[in-house]
């Protein structure tokens, strides 16, 4: 039997990237393999980690299948977030853009300040 890239549509299908971690037969109506292809393992592997795949499967079947693929990116997201902080997580990547942003902000600021003393400097006197 020949395995087709897609994997399910002929022959012997490809387990998903959640059916071969947990090791079992991956059906056609598997509803982790739209958005987990066996490619991309690790990112299954790092949400089962972190949210486990029943609290996943859980999550996913109580969505309407439109917000399911935006759903599986945050997951991702948030596992790595976890994984790479497991004490703040994303909120930690959020905290330390927002100190980026402000301390940006404050930079511009300080600049356009100097730039109105220098236009002041360089204004013919009256």
């Amino acid at each position: 039997m020949e395995e087709s890239s897609e994997g399910r549509n002929r022959g012997t299908p490809l387990a998903c990237a959640a059916c071969k971690l947990l090791r079992r037969r991956c059906m056609q109506d598997c509803l982790f393999a739209p958005y987990f292809p066996a490619s991309e393992l690790h990112k299954f592997t790092n949400v089962h980690k972190v949210f486990g795949a029943s609290n996943v499967n859980k999550m996913l079947q109580d969505l309407p299948e439109d917000q399911r693929a935006n759903t599986v990116s945050s997951l991702v997201y948030e596992a790595n977030a976890r994984l790479r902080d497991p004490v703040n997580g994303c909120v930690g990547e959020i905290t330390a853009l927002q100190r980026q942003l402000a301390d940006k902000i404050a930079e511009v600021e300080r600049l356009q300040v100097l730039l109105e003393a220098e236009k002041s400097n360089r204004s013919p006197s009256s």
